[in-house]
C-alpha cells in the first residue's frame, strides 16, 4: 500500500510539473489578437516607412535596386523642391495649413454649439434632426462634391479659398460625436444650477458646460483638421489656380507631371514625407493635451 501510495504521489507530482511546464491555453489564445494588431501594424507603417526611406535617395538610387537602407540625396531633394517653381510647395503647405486650421477651429465651434444643443434641449423635431446628422455621417464625401460644387458656382465662389473652407464646417460626425459626448459630460442638474443662479444659456455654455466638452471637442479638431489636411476630391474639383491648391493636389500635380519628367519623382517622395510631419506633431501635441484634460476631468469629479 506504501509503494503504491508513493507511485500515485510521484504521478500527481508529474502532472503538476507539467501543467507548470505548458502555458495555459487562455494565455495561448491571447497570442491570436496580438499577433493580428502586429501584423496589421507593419501592414499600415511599411508603407510609411519605405516614403521615409525613399525621400533620402537619388533619382538613380530610386530607380536602381531598392533597399530598405538610407540614401545619400535627402538635402539635395530637399533643395531641389525648394527650387521648383520658387518654392510654390510651401505655398501648397501653406494653404493646408489655412484649410486645416480655421476649418478645423470652425468646425469644432459649430460641432459644440449643435452638440451641446440637441444634448440639452428639448424641442420638436429633435430626434428627427439627429437622424439627418446620423444619415450625413454615412453618406459618402463624393456624393456631395458635385452639388457642393454646384452650389459654390451659384455663389460665384469656386476657384476661391472660401470654396473649399465653407462646405468643411458643418461636420455630420463631428456634431454626432459632440452630442455623445455632451449628454455624457455635461449633467442635467449642473445646468439645472446655473439657471437657478440666474446665469445666461450663454454664459452656461462658455462658462460650464465647454469646459466639461473640451477632451471631446480636442478629438473633433483632430479628427478635421487630419479630414480637410489630405483631402483631394474637394480642392480637385473646387480649384483651378495652382496658387490656392493644398498639398494633396499640388502633389498630385507633381506626379502627373512625373509621367514626362522622371525626376520628379522624387521630388513627390519627398514632399510626401515633409507633408507627413506636421501631422505627426500636431497628434503628438493634441494627444498630450487630451490626456491632461481627461486626468483633470477625473480629479475633478
Amino acid at each position: 500500500m506504501s509503494s503504491l501510495a508513493v507511485q500515485k504521489a510521484s504521478s500527481a507530482t508529474g502532472t503538476q510539473g507539467t501543467a507548470r511546464r505548458r502555458p495555459p491555453l487562455r494565455g495561448r489564445i491571447a497570442l491570436v489578437p496580438t499577433i493580428a494588431l502586429l501584423l496589421g501594424a507593419v501592414y499600415c507603417l511599411l508603407p510609411v516607412a519605405w516614403v521615409v526611406i525613399a525621400s533620402t535617395k537619388s533619382g538613380s538610387e530610386l530607380f536602381s535596386t531598392f533597399t530598405f537602407l538610407p540614401g545619400s540625396g535627402f538635402t539635395d531633394n530637399v533643395h531641389d523642391l525648394n527650387a521648383y517653381r520658387d518654392g510654390i510647395y510651401w505655398r501648397w503647405m501653406a494653404n493646408s495649413g489655412l484649410y486645416a486650421v480655421l476649418g478645423a477651429l470652425l468646425s469644432t465651434a459649430v460641432s459644440a454649439f449643435s452638440g451641446y444643443a440637441l444634448a440639452t434641449y428639448r424641442f420638436r423635431g429633435r430626434e428627427s434632426l439627429f437622424n439627418v446628422l446620423l444619415a450625413g455621417v454615412l453618406m459618402p464625401p463624393i456624393i456631395l462634391a458635385i452639388p457642393q460644387y454646384l452650389l459654390m458656382a451659384k455663389a460665384d465662389l469656386t476657384d476661391s479659398y472660401w470654396a473649399v473652407l465653407l462646405p468643411q464646417i458643418l461636420s455630420p460626425y463631428g456634431v454626432y460625436l459632440a452630442r455623445i459626448y455632451a449628454a455624457a459630460a455635461v449633467p442635467s442638474d449642473v445646468v439645472e444650477a446655473g439657471r437657478m443662479d440666474g446665469a445666461s444659456e450663454w454664459r452656461i455654455f462658455t462658462r460650464v458646460a465647454l469646459p466639461m466638452m473640451v477632451p471631446g471637442m480636442v478629438t473633433v479638431f483632430l479628427f478635421q483638421f487630419v479630414a480637410i489636411w489630405n483631402n483631394f476630391l474637394l480642392p480637385y474639383i473646387m480649384l483651378s489656380d495652382d496658387e490656392k491648391f493644398p498639398i494633396t493636389l499640388g502633389l498630385f500635380t507633381l506626379l502627373e507631371q512625373g509621367a514626362n519628367t522622371p525626376a520628379l519623382y522624387t521630388l513627390v517622395i519627398t514632399g510626401a514625407f515633409l507633408a507627413v510631419i506636421p501631422l505627426v506633431a500636431l497628434f503628438l501635441v493634441i494627444q498630450r493635451f487630451w490626456s491632461l484634460d481627461l486626468l483633470s476631468g477625473a480629479v475633478k469629479s
